[in-house]
């Protein structure tokens, strides 16, 4: 009778891989929470491009451009297909650049945003959950992404 193999170390399982891996497990809070974003963006840009355009257009237009992001990343997480995790890992990486750039511009020079954006000091209006949700969607991207071959 043959023994036992003997335990050796741990090797962590690779995640599974299909469409649905982005959506499944943690990645339904990723995407709940980028939809939440989105609905926040969504109606805040276009309340005010609609009543106070003129104070801060950069300003909003820029709450725009971050409404669009954030449904990008959520729709395309929420799918899982090949073609839109290449399109989820470009929306994170343009949000997390877009938190960076706008963060760092808007207390070096706040006279460029008279009107705080969502991504106006790191996202501090928000709890600076615009600065970690592009960290943690890239990482969920990478946790989730199919195995070579």
């Amino acid at each position: 009778m043959p023994e036992p193999a003997a335990p050796g170390p741990a090797t962590p399982k690779p995640m599974a891989s299909g469409p649905n891996v982005t959506r499944s497990g943690p990645g339904r809070l990723l995407v709940a929470v980028y939809g939440i974003f989105a609905i926040a963006a969504v109606s805040r840009s276009a309340v005010q491009i609609a009543t106070r355009f003129e104070e801060a257009p950069a300003a909003y237009l820029l709450s725009a451009l971050a409404a669009v992001v954030y449904v990008v990343a959520t729709v395309t997480l929420a799918v899982g297909s090949r073609t839109s995790r290449r399109v989820a890992f470009l929306s994170c990486a343009v949000e997390l650049t877009g938190v960076l750039v706008v963060g760092v511009v808007s207390l070096l020079v706040p006279s460029w945003f008279p009107r705080a954006t969502v991504w106006s000091d790191f996202g501090i209006g928000y709890g600076f959950v615009p600065l970690v949700l592009p960290v943690l969607g890239l990482l969920w991207l990478r946790r989730t992404r199919p195995a070579a071959g």
